[in-house]
């Protein structure tokens, strides 16, 4: 087992299930010196995705989610997250919410460019994602005011935030 961090989209819970079913949520992890983003150029569709930017400033703060999953699907969740291409990875040290010492799985975006926008789809998942987890309004509130743009895509759009309906 691994412990992974999710600022992004995949801080929704039925998102990451949906890609890594060994996945299980341990609570919130704050990382100071980094500020969330969504200028990560993303090879599959052109949009702006998150970036969990490095500042060393430690007045700045991202809000990330710490899961625990199997170690055999890392490579799947690489894929998803465009390895080599969009991001990086890397351990680094965390204190999970029960106190303990631990080396967390992050993706750190290589792919920066501050023209893009998320598709409104991609900022619905992150905005899921920090409700359902309990964000401090004002986090909220900041992604909620990242400006968002249409996907030409309508099919991709529903099968996006198709996982957020009810199943019959």
């Amino acid at each position: 087992m691994i412990y992974y961090l999710a600022y992004g989209s995949n801080m929704a819970q039925a998102r990451l299930k949906r890609r890594i079913p060994s996945a299980q949520k341990l609570g919130v992890v704050p990382l100071t010196g980094h500020r969330l983003t969504f200028d990560n150029e993303s090879s599959k569709d052109g949009s702006g995705k998150c970036a969990a930017l490095m500042t060393d400033d430690p007045a700045d703060l991202l809000l990330a989610v710490l899961y625990r999953m199997a170690a055999a699907e890392k490579p799947l969740l690489d894929r998803y997250e465009g390895l080599g291409v969009e991001y990086r990875d890397a351990f680094i040290p965390v204190l999970t919410p029960a106190g303990q010492q631990a080396e967390a799985l992050i993706y750190y975006a290589t792919n920066l460019n501050s023209l893009l926008r998320p598709y409104h789809w991609y900022k619905e998942h992150v905005l899921r994602g920090a409700l359902e987890n309990g964000f401090p309004a004002a986090y909220v509130e900041q992604i909620r005011a990242v400006e968002s743009i249409a996907d030409h895509d309508l099919g991709r759009e529903q099968h996006e935030l198709s996982i957020y309906s009810p199943q019959v």
